[in-house]
C-alpha cells in the first residue's frame, strides 16, 4: 500500500513539474501581440489569421491546409477562429511551419498539432529548439521551456520543398536571429494573376548582447551576414513578415476593407528594413 501511494505521489509530483515546466515570458509590454485582429485574404488562397502583430498565415490546398505561426499559446481559440470565420476547418491543417522557434511564433503549435494531428516540419538549425521547447535556446538559461516542446516530424534544410496539394513552398534557411529561423517563398494565383508571395523572417539583431557574449552560438555574426546578404537578393511580387510591424500590415489593410494583394507589393519597404537592419549589424560589429 505504501508503494502504491509512493508512485501515486511520485507520479502526481512529476505531472505538476511537468505542466510547471513551461513558463512563457510576460507579453505585457506588447498588448499588440494578444489584440484580436480580423482575418482576411491576402492573395488567392494565402490568409492572414493571426493577432494585430504576431503573423499567422494559412495556405489552403486541395489536399488540406498549412500553417505557419501560432503566435503565443493564449492566441490558440483565436486562431482557429479566425480560420473558422473565412469558412475553413482547423482539422483540415495537415503541415505546420513556423519563421523562428521562438514562444511569440511557437506559444500554440504543440495545442493546434495536438488537434490537428498536422506534421510539423522546421528548419533543421531550430529542430531541437522545438522540440525541447526553448530549453537549447542559445539566448536563454537552459532551464525552463518557453513553449510547449513539438515533435519535429520533417527537418528541413535550406531550398526543401514542402509540398501539399497544388502548392510548393521553398524554405529558405535565414539564420541569426535563431539558429534556425528561416523564410518561405512560394506562388499564389487569383482569377486575374499569379503573385509570388515572400513571407520574410527579417533578420531582428539581437541588441542586449554582444555576438562575443553569446557562445553557445559562435556562428551568429556569420549566419546575420549571409542572411542579410541573402534577403537582399531575393525576387518577389508581394511580401509579408513574422510580425506585422515589420511590413506595416495596420496602413496596408484596414478591418473590412476589400480584398488588395498589391497593397503588399511595397518592395521599397522591404529593401528599407534590410537596409536598417544591415546598420544595425554593422554597428553591433564594430563594438569590442
Amino acid at each position: 500500500m505504501k508503494r502504491t501511494l509512493f508512485l501515486l505521489f511520485f507520479l502526481c509530483s512529476a505531472l505538476i513539474i511537468q505542466a510547471q515546466s513551461v513558463v512563457e515570458p510576460s507579453a505585457e509590454k506588447h498588448p499588440e501581440w494578444t489584440q484580436p485582429f480580423p482575418p482576411f485574404q491576402i492573395a488567392g488562397n494565402l490568409y492572414y489569421v493571426g493577432t494585430t502583430d504576431l503573423a499567422c498565415y494559412l495556405i489552403t490546398t486541395s489536399a488540406g491546409n498549412i500553417l505557419i505561426n501560432t503566435g503565443l499559446a493564449s492566441s490558440e481559440t483565436q486562431i482557429i477562429a479566425n480560420i473558422k470565420a473565412l469558412g475553413f476547418n482547423i482539422s483540415n491543417t495537415k503541415i505546420l511551419l513556423t519563421t523562428q522557434a521562438h514562444f511569440d511564433h511557437m506559444g500554440a503549435m504543440a495545442a493546434i498539432k495536438k488537434i490537428t494531428k498536422a506534421k510539423m516540419m522546421a528548419d533543421e538549425g531550430d529542430a531541437a529548439v522545438i522540440a525541447d521547447g526553448g530549453l537549447s535556446d542559445y539566448d536563454l538559461k537552459g532551464d525552463v521551456r518557453t513553449f510547449a516542446p513539438v515533435k519535429v516530424d520533417r527537418i528541413l534544410h535550406n531550398g526543401d520543398i514542402v509540398k501539399l496539394g497544388n502548392m510548393k513552398l521553398t524554405m529558405l534557411h535565414h539564420p541569426g536571429h535563431t539558429k534556425g529561423s528561416c523564410s518561405y517563398l512560394f506562388d499564389v494565383k487569383d482569377n486575374k494573376r499569379g503573385y509570388r508571395v515572400l513571407i520574410a523572417n527579417m533578420p531582428t539583431i539581437v541588441t542586449d548582447k554582444k555576438f562575443t557574449d553569446l557562445p553557445s552560438y559562435p556562428n551568429i555574426a556569420k549566419d546575420y551576414a549571409y542572411t542579410l546578404k541573402a534577403m537582399k537578393g531575393l525576387k518577389f511580387d508581394i511580401w509579408l513578415a513574422s510580425h506585422g510591424i515589420q511590413f506595416n500590415l495596420l496602413s496596408k489593410h484596414k478591418p473590412g476593407s476589400p480584398y488588395n494583394p498589391m497593397a503588399f507589393a511595397d518592395k521599397k519597404n522591404y529593401y528599407d528594413e534590410i537596409a536598417e537592419l544591415q546598420t544595425e549589424y554593422d554597428k553591433k560589429m564594430e563594438v569590442k
